[in-house]
């Protein structure tokens, strides 16, 4: 089935106000801190949190009396099958979601709150869709897919319906990629009213799985790695979503693990706003300079996604810390003697240096036992703060190693 300009106006319609219409404010310090005009499409404010609402209510909408009696089932990481189970308790539609075992726990939670059946197997997506349709014969289910359904694709393509009227001097999109469902509507939807807008995706380097389909001509299945934007480990694309991408999309462009810890830091500290990787992907691109022909030109991030464990959030913001020169490792030997690490303790205050942690290490520390080795991790203002404390500390005759794991290659 081809998809149409219409078919996304169809959508629109169908799913009215069962779906919220985010805001997509201007904001002032991100545009300051990348040197483009941009603006932050609120998706993330969704009732369960990602632009999955808009296919997944329409979706839902599209099934027969029957199909809506025996219920549906997907595989997803957690977003997906999060839009199901609310729109589907809402509609009256039994709603089974297959999940991977790595899938975040509050998304896993908030699933079975929501009255799913919900079945954990597998590492992939693939994995999870391969399990969810064993299960449409047994037991009679429609499978829903969560980014290659038609509807699915229609449904999502209403945000960029939304974008063409709150931001009306549009130049460029940045849209977050994993199976290609939101980028294939979102662009078929702006380049059939406005062609001039350019429309970009972005993915992680760890499962750059719309890079290898560009490259092949077709949907392929690339090994995925772990990654923070967990919402966009896709290890392949729909066959249906490329062909709609392909023919609409501008570039695309691949981030680190490194850059998205940074645009999810960026987004808490400037927008006051919490974001999953997926949904920092966008802002990550400008951050890590992928998109230098922006600057000065009006853009649009759709933040597609707010659901992220606590756990993780706390390990990214670290991660953010840390690439941003705020978060500091390095060892050095003190004396071991009374006073040594009062006066080392002394001297990080002095720098306005913040003490994380620390640890003695005395079975290694040589064969002066007069000294103890000191692993210890500090939290600095930035860089240059970062470096004006080892050089006070080599000045006071401290034999410092840093851990300097932000200057190794990406991957």
């Amino acid at each position: 089935m081809s998809l149409t300009l219409a078919d996304i106006h169809a959508a629109r319609e169908a799913i009215g106000e069962g779906v919220y219409r985010t805001p997509c404010p201007e904001s002032v310090p991100l545009s300051l801190l990348t040197g483009s005009r941009v603006f932050c499409k609120l998706e993330q404010l969704q009732r369960t949190g990602s632009f999955k609402e808009r296919g997944g209510r329409y979706a839902l909408l599209k099934l027969t009396d029957e199909q809506r009696k025996r219920g549906v089932i997907a595989a997803s990481a957690g977003n997906h099958a999060l839009a199901l189970a609310f729109h589907g308790k809402q509609l009256g539609v039994p709603v089974t979601v297959v999940m991977p075992t790595i899938a975040p726990l509050s998304k896993v939670a908030n699933c079975q709150k929501l009255g799913a059946e919900v079945i954990q197997t597998g590492q992939t997506i693939a994995d999870c869709a391969e399990h969810a349709r064993s299960f449409v014969e047994a037991r009679g289910l429609t499978y829903i897919n969560g980014f290659d359904d038609a509807a699915i694709i229609a449904g999502q393509g209403t945000l960029g319906l939304e974008v063409l009227e709150q931001v009306p001097d549009l130049d460029a999109i940045i849209v977050p990629v994993g199976g290609a469902g939101l980028i294939a509507g979102v662009a078929l939807a702006i380049k059939s009213l406005k062609p001039s807008v350019q429309v970009i995706g972005v993915e992680p380097k760890r499962c750059a799985s719309f890079t290898a389909a560009l490259e092949a001509g077709k949907p392929v299945r690339i090994e995925s790695r772990p990654t923070i934007a967990d919402g966009l480990a896709v290890p392949c694309v729909g066959p249906r979503a490329f062909e709609i991408a392909r023919q609409h999309v501008d570039k695309v462009v691949a981030v680190s693990e490194r850059a998205l810890a940074m645009a999810v830091l960026r987004l808490i500290e400037l927008e006051k706003s919490v974001v999953e990787g997926a949904g920092a992907a966008g802002l990550a691109a400008l951050l890590w300079d992928k998109l230098p022909e922006l600057k000065g030109k009006c853009v649009v991030l759709p933040l597609c996604g707010g659901n992220i464990d606590t756990p993780v959030l706390g390990h990214v913001i670290d991660r953010g810390l840390a690439v941003d020169g705020r978060l500091c490792r390095f060892e050095t030997t003190i004396s071991d003697r009374p006073g040594g690490l009062a006066k080392f303790a002394t001297l990080l205050g002095e720098m306005g240096v913040s003490i994380r942690d620390i640890t003695h290490d005395r079975a290694f520390a040589g064969e002066d036992l007069s000294t103890v080795v000191v692993r210890c991790s500090a939290e600095t203002r930035n860089r240059e703060h970062m470096q004006e404390l080892i050089s006070r500390l080599e000045r006071e005759g401290y034999t410092v190693h840093v851990d300097e794991w932000w200057q190794r290659p990406e991957v």
